[in-house]
């Protein structure tokens, strides 16, 4: 998930203003963890409860980071770019299969690459320190996505092409996000003049997610047009047709926990752990 950009660097002195556009798009991000009490609310088991109420400790977190870091910068809040409005609040989904995989597993897997590639490049030992450590809560965020994306297709194959759709949606507004960035750079710069590829390194790394994670059976990129349009207008029209029924009231996890598989799972090992401690003297 690394890009190659060859040794380049960023100059913390001399692109503080573009590394202040790109941590502002990082801290709109981070500030989008107040959905995480939505899923929360919806959480469909227990696994995924737990996993979100300790995200949204460590998406406020980020949000101080980055802070932090455009102090370091001498850079101001802003303001996010509006694709960055549609990709984070905008394609909020309706599901938890929805957001697992266009949020969690693709989403939060083009966020994961970039800071890759700040990381690699940034002459800023401090910034680089803040974003490693963050780097390694947003790596558990992506993996939670990807396997509970496979585990929902597992059970409803029919989820595959929706949300296919959906990613396909998704990749074209990075596209869009990469071609303005592009247009307004500055020419000749060691790493932002590698952005196109990068962009196109990024996408090519999500569509081999998708095909890892069972959403498609072959790369996007070798897809007939016919078929991606067929399933961005399934995902729509799913959703137009869906609609209505979510306004009917459902059992949520309140109901339901009892049931839970997972439910005594910790407590059972735990117990496990305090059988076989030696006795206190």
């Amino acid at each position: 998930m690394t890009f190659d950009f060859g040794g380049a660097r960023l100059v913390a002195s001399r692109d503080r203003q573009i590394l202040g556009w790109i941590v502002n798009q990082f801290l709109y991000g981070e500030v989008t963890g107040i959905q995480c009490g939505h899923w929360l609310y919806d959480a469909p088991d227990l696994d995924a409860a737990r996993f979100f109420s300790r995200q949204a400790v460590e998406e406020f977190q980020h949000v101080d980071n980055f802070l932090r870091i455009l102090d370091l910068l001498g850079e101001a809040e802003a303001e996010p770019h509006r694709i960055v409005r549609f990709l984070a609040t905008g394609m909020m989904p309706a599901s938890f299969e929805e957001h697992v995989c266009l949020e969690m597993a693709l989403g939060e897997g083009f966020v994961l690459m970039a800071l890759y590639a700040v990381i690699d490049t940034i002459d800023h030992e401090g910034i680089r320190e803040i974003l490693e450590r963050a780097v390694r809560q947003e790596e558990r965020h992506v993996d939670f996505g990807e396997r509970r994306t496979r585990e929902a297709i597992a059970r409803r194959p029919g989820l595959r092409t929706p949300l296919l759709g959906l990613s396909l949606v998704s990749t074209w507004a990075v596209r869009r996000l990469g071609r303005f960035m592009r247009k307004r750079l500055p020419e000749g710069h060691p790493v932002l003049s590698q952005l196109p590829r990068f962009v196109e390194f990024a996408v090519e790394r999500s569509e081999l997610r998708l095909l890892r994670m069972g959403v498609a059976d072959t790369l996007p990129s070798r897809m007939p047009a016919s078929r991606k349009a067929a399933a961005v207008a399934l995902a729509y029209g799913r959703g137009l047709v869906l609609a209505p029924g979510r306004l009917l009231p459902r059992k949520r996890l309140t109901e339901t926990y009892l049931r839970d598989p997972s439910l005594r799972a910790r407590v059972g090992i735990e117990g496990e752990k305090d059988v076989t401690r030696p006795p206190a003297a």
